[in-house]
Order: structure tokens, then sequence, then C-alpha cells
């Protein structure tokens, strides 16, 4: 089984970078990963893929070194079962509000005696080539991060951030902005800033890594020094629009 790199190095305090795909290429994500990406979490929840176009992607950052993750729909362990099982290192889980929450998707992503994930990897242990060496090794190689993107689980957040297994609380900062009654175009907000504030205090008392994305290197290097060590960058379609838009620009000005 290929060892969860990443994992490893945010459990260790390190940082780690990469990059959250919404749209769907499995170029893109070829790309994306040969360039220097660590990590490529593959969007489920805000677009039309479904999981045999996300094992495609998946397939497409063979070989490079990047941890692939699938950002899942919803804790439904159906999709926490599908997305590992289909190569997935990791998962991306939104809208939990509840350590219950938070538990249950734990026990989704572990083999027993540790969880209730049902054994059936069949890409993800080569096709059944090394069946026993996923069995042993899946355990600690799974990748757990939560979006903290509610008041509910703003006021849950100690008791998520301690659930045994949970590794990253990700900042979703345009949904957080709505369920707080507020306009996440008005960013940057004093109330948002409280949030990640309290964030990173219970990241450092609970031990887990705090993630957040960034759309320049200015604001990469700005969370970074804030504490953020699961730092996301673009996502891919922001990092296209952004090269596409100056040009656009150029070519409007030559009259």
């Amino acid at each position: 089984m290929q060892a969860n790199k990443v994992r490893q190095k945010i459990r260790s305090g390190q940082s780690s970078f990469g990059c959250f795909m919404g749209m769907g290429s499995t170029m893109v994500a070829e790309l994306l990963a040969h360039a220097g990406c660590e990590w490529l979490v593959v969007e489920m929840e805000h677009n039309g893929l479904d999981m045999a176009e996300v094992e495609q992607i998946l397939m497409a950052m063979n070989g490079t070194g990047t941890v692939p993750m699938v950002r899942i729909p919803s804790a439904d362990p159906v999709f926490i079962q599908r997305s590992l099982d289909i190569g997935g290192l990791g998962i991306a889980v939104p809208m939990v509000k509840t350590a219950e929450e938070a538990k249950a998707i734990v026990r989704a992503s572990r083999y027993p005696p540790h969880g209730a994930r049902s054994f059936g990897p069949l890409r993800a242990s080569n096709y059944t080539i090394d069946y026993e060496g996923y069995f042993d090794q899946a355990n600690d190689n799974i990748l757990i991060l939560l979006i903290l993107e509610t008041a509910e689980a703003v006021e849950n957040l100690e008791e998520i951030a301690n659930v045994p297994g949970i590794d990253v609380i990700y900042i979703g900062a345009f949904d957080l902005c709505l369920s707080l009654g507020l306009n996440p175009f008005d960013m940057p907000l004093p109330e948002i800033d409280k949030v990640i504030e309290h964030a990173q205090s219970v990241a450092k008392r609970c031990d887990v890594a705090l993630g957040i994305g960034s759309g320049s290197p200015e604001e990469l290097h700005q969370r970074a020094a804030q504490g953020f060590t699961f730092l996301g960058y673009g996502p891919d379609y922001q990092l296209l629009l952004g090269s596409l838009r100056p040009g656009v620009e150029a070519f409007k000005q030559l009259g």
C-alpha cells in the first residue's frame, strides 16, 4: 500500500501543500500532481462527478507520489467506503457538526477492531494483489479531514477535534459565513477572524492540523505564518481563471 506521506508530515507538525479540484479533469489532476502538489482533493460535493469518474482521476495521479483524496458529498458511510476502495488515501467531509458525527466518520474509515469498514478494496489493493498488505496498513494510512463550515461545528469544535483519528480541521470560510448570517463576499470579516483564532487554539490543544485555502503566494505565506499546516492553493478553476484574466484584459487594451 502507498504510504500516506502527507498524513505522516502533518502528524509530525510539518506543513503540506496541495489543491482542491472541482473541474473533474484527469489531465488537470495529472498536471497538478507532476507540478508539485503533495495532495489533491477531488471534489464530489459541488459538481456532477460520480465514483467511476473520480476513480479515473485518481488513476491519473499514479506514479507521481501525490496523495489522492476525495471530498465526499456527505458523511454517508457508502461514500466513505467507495472513496477508499477506489484508491483514495483520505477523505474531506463537509458539514460535520458534532463529535458523534466525527466518530462515525472515523469508524467508517477503519477496519475492525478499530472501526466498521467493510473489506473489499479492489483498486486500492492493486486488484487484490496487495490484499493482506492493504488490510494491515490501511487504518494507519487514511487521512480524515473535516471541513469547519457551520456555527454548530464551531460550538462543538473542541469535542470534534479531540476525536481520535481526526487529522485536519479545514476552514470552509464561505459556508461558515452563510451559517453565521454573513455575506461571504464581504470577507475579510472580524467574525471569521474570531473563528480562525478559536480554531488555532483548539488545534494546538488537540494536536490536529489546521487547513485553509489560499489564492496567492502572499496569502499562502500569511496563512503559514498563522499556523496553518494543511495549505490549499487554488482550487484548480481559480488557478485557470487567474491565468486567463490578465490575457483577456491585455487583449481588450489592444483596441
